[in-house]
């Protein structure tokens, strides 16, 4: 899963929400450098890639996009998933996409202290350029995809893999229906039993 995902998936508190965003800028063990709440957070996250690496729907979605995409497509998908779910935000979340990510990067900033540097630059640019909400745009998709292919440690053209998105995308929609409803769950699951300890 993707940025949006991993907001929407950590549920209504703010350092949770902060910590899911931060499980894709800190790697290691986490030793209690940050409230507990947000390495929870950042554990959850931690869960939802694992879960979702392994779901049915998400391999077959991953098989039908080819061998040459075996090593590079997950990247992919985790950012078309993203895109399915701003396109689908209504069925997802009570308030506008606008309003979920303008409160979300709020309350991130009252929490600036807990937030390395990378994860720092990626709320400004997301903030300034209203990027979550972009990624219902397919053109928005593309400019993410190219310049994740240009950052890796070998770039790659990752926007070549668009067009099989966009042929697939109506067999995309129902593995992300099937991967989404099942994390959403376990992802509830996660934080209670965590509120319960």
């Amino acid at each position: 899963m993707n940025y949006l995902a991993h907001l929407l998936l950590s549920g209504p508190d703010p350092d949770w929400q902060l910590g899911g965003l931060l499980g894709d800028f800190v790697k290691g063990p986490l030793k209690g450098e940050r409230p507990q709440a947000i390495e929870d957070g950042m554990r959850l996250h931690r869960r939802i890639d694992l879960l979702s690496d392994r779901h049915p729907a998400y391999l077959e979605a991953l098989h039908r996009l080819g061998p040459q995409w075996r090593r590079l497509g997950g990247i992919a998908l985790d950012i078309w998933f993203d895109h399915l779910l701003a396109k689908q935000w209504q069925n997802w979340h009570p308030q506008s996409l606008e309003t979920f990510t303008r409160n979300c990067w709020s309350n991130f900033h009252k929490r600036r202290q807990w937030i390395p540097d990378n994860a720092q630059a990626f709320i400004q640019r997301a903030e300034q350029f209203k990027l979550l909400p972009g990624y219902r745009e397919v053109d928005v998709i593309q400019r993410t995809l190219e310049r994740v292919g240009m950052r890796l440690r070998r770039p790659q053209p990752l926007a070549d893999i668009l067009p099989l998105l966009l042929a697939d995308n109506e067999a995309l929609e129902q593995d992300f229906q099937r991967v989404f409803t099942d994390l959403s769950q376990q992802a509830e699951l996660f934080r209670q039993q965590t509120f319960r300890q």
